[in-house]
């Protein structure tokens, strides 16, 4: 099943206000025990990704490609 735009979109705005939810209060402690609601490091991870997604698929709706680089070291043979 492909994913729109759309969907690309909406997940990364999801993703965005998780972010800002863990920002403000990610952990906490009472007395000896502690709480912690999310990695804020797998947050910006999922982030990267569905930024990505959507600038890839607002490309190809574009007709457009996403260009791949690759690097590689010349050797003489």
């Amino acid at each position: 099943m492909a994913i729109t735009l759309e969907e690309a979109q909406e997940n990364l705005r999801i993703w965005l206000e998780a972010e800002r939810a863990i920002a403000n209060a990610q952990s906490y402690t009472i007395s000896n025990r502690s709480l912690t609601k999310a990695n804020l490091s797998e947050v910006a991870k999922r982030i990267a990704y569905w930024e990505n997604k959507v600038t890839e698929l607002e490309m190809t709706n574009k007709g457009k490609r996403m260009r791949r680089t690759k690097q590689f070291i010349p050797r003489d043979c």
